[in-house]
């Protein structure tokens, strides 16, 4: 595998519309294929207190139909240009992903602008959009270590930041047709949505392209979304289980901060590897769970560590323990042989992403999103080669793990941890 200096270097290019979107590009004429992130300003943390759930189904209505397709005949068009496609909802955004061969990608473009910007919501399948968003909700409640992970979120977030992305059975089953109607009217809108497309296109081409897609598109005036202290449920919710799931989260930086690299590779060294310290030490040398984990979660402007172990009931005291242990034991801080490591599977992980147009679309748009331009690999592989263990314990120092939330589920409550 080449060493990330030896790929060949591609530069991004930006084009902001009058109405305030955002395109981003990185053509690379290596790739047969081409793909676009498309990002718009409609995330759950707008939706209203009673509707929580109503991106989500909003996302789910503007699949059905738009412009001069009806929800058969558009995905019948996607499927006829390959596309392999994919749509999310986050705190901030509704995501829409797509990928195809190049020589399709104007037309792919074309069919998403309608999407976004005059899809049907047709009246007649509400019922069915609210039955897909309501099965993905009873999904995640049967599942118990999504259930935990979204009560974790949920005490260590501020309202509304920490709300589960697919919302609740009450929010979508009382939404209407005039609230999926006025909250696509009111969040479905250039300003703050961003375009960013990979792979092998012509920049002017796609300018124009996108101009003549989305330069009629009216923004709109949109107020701040309005933060506040969230009230935390219990720590411990009963279940009836022979398995406990344990949740611990404490404040980090997010991508945004110019020491948002220390602070991934402070969880790299705790997890993500059969060498990561939560692995090793919870899992492997005692033995204690089936699986451990620890990841950044980055919003905007604030950052969480979410970790995550599963267990058996009678061990669970135990790996609760250890593994606050764990994350105490991270600020003696961190050996030059632990940061080698993860700076290999971190530079495995960027000749993945160099090799494929759907992960560089995602991760320009991210970057757009978060820093207002692109970096460029060979600048991200620079930053992780110059990082030492020195400057990862400087950071720890200033930003030591602290300020712990909990959440556990299973059949009997843990003693927590005080004064972390």
């Amino acid at each position: 595998m080449a060493p990330v200096s030896q790929v060949q270097q591609r530069s991004a290019r930006s084009r902001q519309l009058a109405n305030g979107m955002v395109l981003v590009g990185e053509p690379a004429d290596t790739f047969q294929s081409a793909a676009i992130s498309l990002l718009v300003p409609s995330g759950y943390s707008r939706e209203p207190a009673d509707r929580l759930g109503l991106s989500s189904l909003v996302c789910d209505m503007v699949l059905r139909g738009a412009g001069s397709r009806d929800s058969r005949a558009l995905v019948n068009a996607l499927e006829i240009l390959g596309v392999e496609r994919g749509e999310s909802v986050g705190a901030s955004q509704t995501s829409f992903s797509a990928a195809t061969l190049a020589s399709n990608l104007k037309e792919t473009l074309s069919i998403y602008a309608d999407l976004v910007q005059r899809p049907h919501l047709p009246k007649d399948q509400l019922d069915a959009g609210k039955l897909v968003c309501l099965q993905e909700i009873r999904g995640a409640e049967d599942e118990p270590s999504q259930r935990l992970m979204a009560r974790l979120r949920h005490r260590a977030y501020p309202e509304p930041w920490g709300r589960a992305s697919h919302g609740s059975e009450e929010g979508v089953s009382d939404s209407s047709e005039a609230d999926v109607q006025d909250y696509w009217s009111r969040t479905y809108q250039p300003r703050g949505s961003i375009l960013a497309v990979a792979g092998n296109f012509d920049w002017d081409e796609i300018v124009e392209h996108v101009e003549a897609l989305f330069g009629d598109w009216k923004p709109l005036d949109t107020a701040a979304v309005s933060e506040s202290v969230a009230s935390r449920s219990s720590e411990h919710e009963p279940y009836d289980s022979n398995q406990c799931h344990i949740g611990i989260a404490f404040p980090s930086v997010p991508y945004r901060d110019p020491e948002y690299l220390r602070a991934w590779a402070v969880v790299g060294v705790l997890s993500g590897g059969m060498s990561s310290r939560l692995f090793a030490e919870v899992r492997e040398k005692r033995g204690l769970c089936y699986t451990v984990s620890a990841s950044l979660q980055t919003q905007r402007d604030r950052a969480r560590v979410l970790c995550y172990a599963g267990t058996t009931a009678d061990r669970a005291q135990e790996t609760l323990d250890v593994t606050c242990g764990e994350l105490l034991r991270l600020r003696d801080g961190v050996t030059s042989e632990e940061l080698d490591r993860l700076k290999a599977r971190i530079k495995s992980g960027l000749i993945m992403q160099q090799e494929s147009t759907s992960a560089r679309s995602s991760v320009i748009a991210r970057d757009w999103y978060h820093l207002g331009r692109v970096r460029a690999l060979e600048e991200v592989s620079r930053l992780i080669d110059e990082i030492r263990s020195e400057d990862i314990n400087d950071f720890l120092k200033e930003h030591p793990p602290a300020d712990f939330v909990f959440a556990t589920l299973g059949p009997s409550a843990l003693n927590i941890p005080e004064n972390y």
